[in-house]
């Protein structure tokens, strides 16, 4: 059995932030409806295409799992197919631009009626406060969630990360939120609004920063490597680069083959409980009895220094012998992988964190699993559904219209 086997999921989302959430969802085994507009879907769909006439990339990775109704909102037997999904299902999930879903005439009281123990989960860019109606994406999240003032380089503009945090990460705070709504209706019976604006998620993972602002009120911060270069500190958090985010100062560092290769490098950290042994590797056991070096706060002032002494090391060496090296004397770090080398990665096809998908137009493709394992629920991914795939399906066996009635609700123009 599967760990939410018997939840009943209407999908209204569209693009990441919401998609991500309930493909999260349907791995773990719930029952999940995307609901999409007839002929067009979700807009991912037939953006970035690499495929001809096949559904892209950006669709399929989000939608695993999930079965597709097209249903037309705006024609009145397509609001009456809508009202009974809301009655039949557990769970409502939307990121529909604000008050979208009241002008379609389900309001959260109107979705009380007709069910009382539903969930409405929403995605917003923003909280109640004086944004609360604008449009978010995923740089805008960043920036104003605290990410991108404090990323890249103290000389540099702000930047925004890679990793989706913005969208995607919203979606993981959405899922935790319908679970825990859920496990509570198990005690009251009721239902609830589940809320994840994404200011509100980016800032979540930007809480380190939140903390170094507090700190920064009561002195400059000694870890931060321009402390040690005699920069002086603002009023902010900065960016900082490459250093660690605790205590333990790190960095990046080119490794053998940088000069044509852009990934040849590692992340080293030079932990204080094993400084003998960074010591040791990097040739430098003078260091490990110099005053000057001996200690944490008297090393602050020459991380960069060290840091560029380590670097003369790991240039001699390619970055997964740098591993090799490093691990048995619990030195922390890790190579920077790309995109190519985690796609090839043996271990993480076998633990199933990427996997390989076939798909009726556009062939086999890979994409990522489940990030989370549960020892009694093992997630299968299947593939993303065509638009409409599922239609007659749910009409069928989740709202018990019979075959005339599924007829009628076609010739009517409502899916």
């Amino acid at each position: 059995m599967k760990a939410l086997e018997g939840v009943k999921i209407l999908d209204f989302t569209h693009v990441q932030s919401g998609p991500t959430c309930t493909q999260l969802l349907a791995w773990f085994g719930a029952d999940c409806i995307k609901v999409e507009r007839p002929g067009v879907g979700d807009a991912t769909r037939k953006q970035l295409v690499d495929v001809e006439g096949a559904d892209s990339l950006y669709f399929t990775m989000l939608n695993h799992n999930k079965r597709s109704i097209t249903l037309n909102t705006k024609e009145e037997t397509g609001k009456q197919v809508l009202e009974r999904l809301v009655k039949e299902c557990d769970v409502l999930v939307e990121n529909f631009a604000p008050g979208a879903l009241d002008r379609m005439g389900f309001t959260w009281e109107r979705i009380q009626e007709l069910n009382p123990r539903m969930i409405m989960a929403s995605v917003k860019g923003f909280g109640p406060g004086p944004y609360e109606d604008c449009k978010v994406y995923e740089n805008v999240a960043q920036c104003t969630g605290g990410s991108a003032s404090t990323t890249g380089f103290l000389d540099g503009p702000p930047t925004v990360t890679g990793a989706q945090i913005g969208d995607s990460g919203t979606g993981l705070h959405l899922a935790l939120g319908i679970v825990t709504a859920l496990y509570q209706r198990e005690k009251s019976g009721r239902g609830q609004k589940v809320l994840a604006p994404m200011q509100d998620s980016v800032l979540n993972l930007c809480r380190v920063k939140l903390r170094d602002q507090q700190r920064l009120e009561k002195g400059p911060l000694e870890e931060y490597s321009q402390f040690g270069k005699g920069i002086p500190f603002g009023e902010a958090t900065p960016r900082a680069g490459n250093d660690s985010g605790g205590g333990q100062p790190g960095w990046i560092v080119k490794c053998k083959g940088w000069e044509t290769d852009p990934n040849a490098y590692v992340y080293f950290i030079t932990q204080a409980a094993v400084w003998k042994n960074v010591c040791d590797v990097i040739g430098k056991p003078e260091w490990k009895e110099d005053p000057e070096y001996a200690t944490p706060p008297a090393r602050l002032n020459k991380v960069a220094a060290i840091f560029d002494t380590v670097e003369e090391w790991t240039k001699t060496k390619t970055k997964l012998e740098v591993m090799d090296i490093c691990n048995p004397l619990n030195i922390p770090c890790g190579p920077i992988l790309s995109m190519k080398e985690l796609a090839e990665e043996p271990s993480l096809r076998a633990s199933g964190t990427i996997v390989e998908v076939d798909h009726p137009e556009r062939g086999p493709y890979l994409s990522v699993g489940c990030p989370v394992k549960l020892s009694d629920s093992e997630v299968e991914v299947e593939r993303s559904p065509l638009l409409g795939e599922h239609t007659d399906e749910i009409l069928g066996d989740v709202l018990g219209y019979s075959a005339d009635e599924i007829a009628q609700i076609k010739q009517s123009g409502a899916v």
